[in-house]
């Protein structure tokens, strides 16, 4: 690995985050909030555009990445985000303890939205913005965002651009990748403009628009408030939220195509009907089970049911409801739901529908051939007829997943105090969701659960993040030989 190519691309990430902490700290200041958290983000924001800049001038020459060095440049850049990012919560006094504001961090920057905080609207707004912000930023790839200024330092980016976003189905919408990453993220910001407005328009103030924009568009889930969306009370803001989920839980190559002329994308995309389908039925399920239930009339039944069932498939985590509440059936069906996610290309975690499409479609041909042991199929998505290395690596990533969160669990049944805990707090970190069931449900916190636990999932949510492969390839020798 070429290190100092890669450090020296690193040093632009940590620049670019320290001023963002500066822009937080003025955010505080505006706010009036106490002199201590506006201190903390104008350290934090220092250390990183202070050590970025020294790490820059250091490495100062010629950069050439290959396929390794980009995964490199994804390591280091994740352990520089979650180190800086750290420090506004522990300078501030926000968060005492150094694990559990690195758990913090990281369910920020890998959209997960678990956290260890409570009573959010104690806290400075400033912390507060930083705490939306690291969302916003995970959402579409902090690296990505980087890959789009590459062009200027003379290298190419696809490298890095492969590594954090390794998912099955990310298009290159031009040929050129630093455009694409250009494309995608004036897209992603557009959007937020719109839902902000939006929000605005239906009575929410700047910030807090801004914030649960943050946290709708990157499917985090982060809220300002406590009790989460369920704060405001506003059917508008739920309808808003729920379509911008939705929204965002799809490809964003097919609302760039979209936007280019072509709406009819959407329909004949397999994966984005699945998607669409999974979202109705399952929405419609849980309005129609808590109604049955007697715990909703029928409008507010839909109106939860379609926000709950769409932040879960989503993988964003916001709750209007406390659906620990909810009967049996609607809890086990979120659950379900934390382990399917969004579209490929999208800013949701979870295993993907793409993959789960792939995976039905190789059961059905198995059962097919049960009947005619001679027959060739090959598996299509849409028209595509997919290649049996791809169709192979799908299922390895299903299996693996699985094993992952077997395995995870197993190991916090010992940190905490019931199944149900311990493997909703792993799918809803190795998904990216973050609110789980049980002692780790949407109106409660991950403050409880020890630090090894805490770390544990921070491993999960890094995972998560990154799809499984960039992270677990850390951890075989062969990668770091020369």
């Amino acid at each position: 690995m070429k290190f100092r190519s890669v450090l020296h691309l690193v040093s632009y990430l940590m620049i670019a985050i320290g001023l963002a902490i500066w822009f937080c700290a003025g955010v505080s200041w505006h706010y009036h909030d106490p002199s201590d958290s506006i201190y903390a983000l104008f350290l934090g924001g220092a250390i990183g555009v202070l050590l970025g800049g020294g790490t820059l001038m250091l490495t100062r020459g010629e950069i050439s990445l290959s396929r390794r060095d980009g995964f490199g440049v994804v390591t280091f850049g994740w352990l520089a985000l979650t180190l800086i990012g750290s420090v506004p919560y522990i300078a501030s006094g926000v968060i005492t303890n150094p694990v559990s504001a690195m758990f913090e961090t990281v369910s920020g920057f890998t959209t997960t939205g678990a956290s260890v905080l409570g009573d959010l609207e104690a806290l400075p707004r400033g912390i507060l913005f930083w705490r939306a912000l690291t969302q916003w930023f995970g959402g579409m790839g902090v690296l990505v965002l980087c890959v789009a200024i590459l062009p200027f330092l003379g290298v190419g980016g696809m490298q890095v651009y492969r590594a954090e976003m390794p998912g099955p189905s990310k298009d290159r919408l031009t040929p050129r990748i630093a455009t694409t990453a250009k494309l995608l993220w004036g897209l992603y910001a557009l959007m937020s403009l719109v839902q902000a407005v939006l929000l605005m328009v239906g009575g929410m103030d700047w910030f807090d628009a801004c914030c649960h924009t943050f946290a709708t568009m990157s499917t985090g889930g982060f809220s300002t408030r406590t009790a989460s969306v369920a704060a405001f009370d506003s059917a508008f803001a739920d309808v808003v939220i729920t379509v911008f989920m939705f929204l965002a839980g799809a490809s964003f190559s097919l609302h760039f195509r979209a936007l280019r002329g072509a709406p009819g994308v959407f329909w004949r995309d397999p994966e984005f009907r699945f998607y669409t389908g999974l979202w109705v039925l399952s929405s419609l399920f849980l309005s129609g089970n808590i109604w049955m239930h007697g715990i909703e009339p029928v409008g507010g039944a839909l109106r939860h049911g379609f926000f709950q069932g769409t932040s879960i498939l989503t993988t964003t985590g916001f709750a209007t409801r406390d659906y620990n509440l909810w009967p049996q059936a609607s809890r086990l069906l979120l659950v379900l739901l934390m382990f399917s996610g969004g579209c490929g290309g999208s800013t949701a975690g979870g295993i993907k529908v793409v993959r789960f499409v792939v995976v039905f479609k190789h059961i059905a041909r198995e059962l097919g051939r049960v009947m005619r042991p001679q027959s060739v199929a090959r598996i299509k998505l849409g028209r595509e007829v997919l290649d049996e290395s791809v169709v192979a690596n799908i299922l390895t990533f299903v299996m693996l997943f699985s094993a992952i969160f077997a395995s995870m669990s197993f190991l916090m049944t010992f940190y905490t105090p019931d199944l149900e805990t311990a493997t909703s707090a792993v799918v809803a970190s190795l998904g990216n969701i973050g609110p789980g069931i049980a002692s780790v449900g949407p109106m409660e916190t991950y403050a409880f659960i020890p630090d090894p636990g805490k770390l544990i999932l921070i491993v999960c949510m890094l995972l998560g993040r990154l799809e499984l492969y960039t992270v677990l390839l850390l951890f075989l020798p062969s990668f770091w030989r020369r």
